[in-house]
């Protein structure tokens, strides 16, 4: 019986800490800061990665979040996710470009509205403009 409890507890320590992971990291992404640069089409706001996103880069980091169902992007193995409901993200007006990354998952997924965790090697893009600034490869997905 002792085993049985120990096992449970640290099951719960370690979701606990995923989750804290996950919101830390969210935190993290977030100091993002931007500098005036210029592309084909003008002046553009290029992503400035600082130290602390610098060092998550190359790294296996957890993300929670939510799937953000739009047409011609969600596909069974690579979706994006933001890490606040869909009605406050970047796409809708109430976060910025910081708050959603692109994933990579290893294995396929069908699409929900539930909150999911992602865990995936991260790579910072500050250069192709067809992806987003934050992706997670080799990623697995969690539902919660």
């Amino acid at each position: 019986m002792k085993v049985i409890i120990g096992f449970l507890l640290v099951l719960n320590l370690s979701f606990g800490f995923a989750q804290q992971d996950s919101a830390e990291n969210w935190k993290t992404l977030g100091g993002l800061e931007y500098e005036k640069g210029q592309d084909d089409y003008g002046e553009v706001f290029l992503p400035k990665f600082n130290e602390p996103i610098q060092k998550l880069e190359g790294k296996e980091i957890v993300l929670s979040g939510y799937i953000i169902p739009f047409e011609g992007m969600f596909s069974p193995d690579h979706l994006i996710i933001s890490s606040v409901p869909v009605a406050s993200c970047f796409f809708c007006g109430g976060a910025g470009p910081e708050s959603v990354a692109e994933i990579y998952l290893k294995e396929t997924v069908k699409y929900t509205a539930k909150k999911v965790t992602v865990s995936g090697k991260l790579k910072l893009n500050s250069t192709d403009i067809d992806q987003l600034m934050y992706i997670l490869e080799d990623a697995t997905l969690e539902i919660r």
